[in-house]
């Protein structure tokens, strides 16, 4: 076999394959054969090749942004305290609802959010981006104080509070990764 690949067997009807970072997880029926589960990676291994290039051009991309340093970290959480808890403020009245402490760091996988203890959490990064992604951000860490779940009340708190919800949450999976590159985590 010339892919190694981590196996998940479940009540599924189909077989899948899924890259996640640098590993190969096939996703199968409990009835289908290992012969069966290695003939449908092998079929699929232009696919897999395909999808690892992408993998290693996006991660040679994002190692070449320029880091921040520690005076603009320091800048960006300077500019997070006297911007988002405001924005928090407003968006919390708009809503009717209340929330206990609000903490801002640099974070490395998200961009906010919210505690069973209605605890706000922010990352500094969200300086970096437009003022409607952090609203955007905002409305969604506060409709988790009724809603701690993504259903459609969810949602449809969100979408009363921040009509182009959709928009700005696109545009952070677009241009996220890219700012959060620019922290140095090594």
């Amino acid at each position: 076999m010339k892919y190694e690949y981590t196996l998940i067997r479940s009540k599924r009807r189909t077989l899948s394959l899924q890259i996640k970072g640098d590993e190969l997880i096939v996703h199968a029926p409990k009835r289908v054969s290992k012969r069966e589960i290695d003939d449908f990676v092998q079929r699929h291994e232009e696919w897999i090749e395909k999808h690892r290039s992408k993998i290693a051009q996006r991660k040679a991309e994002l190692s070449a942004v320029p880091k921040l340093s520690e005076a603009e970290l320091s800048d960006l959480t300077r500019k997070a305290l006297e911007y988002i808890p405001a924005r928090v403020e407003y968006y919390a009245a708009k809503l009717g609802l209340s929330y206990g402490r609000i903490t801002l760091r640099c974070q490395k996988t998200r961009w906010g959010s919210c505690s069973a203890k209605k605890n706000l959490n922010f990352n500094i990064l969200l300086m970096l981006t437009p003022p409607e992604v952090i609203d955007s951000v905002v409305v969604h860490e506060l409709c988790h104080l009724k809603e701690m779940n993504h259903s459609g009340r969810f949602y449809k708190l969100v979408y009363a509070a921040c009509p182009d919800y959709d928009r700005w949450n696109k545009w952070l999976k677009q241009n996220g990764a890219a700012i959060m590159a620019r922290v140095d985590r090594g």
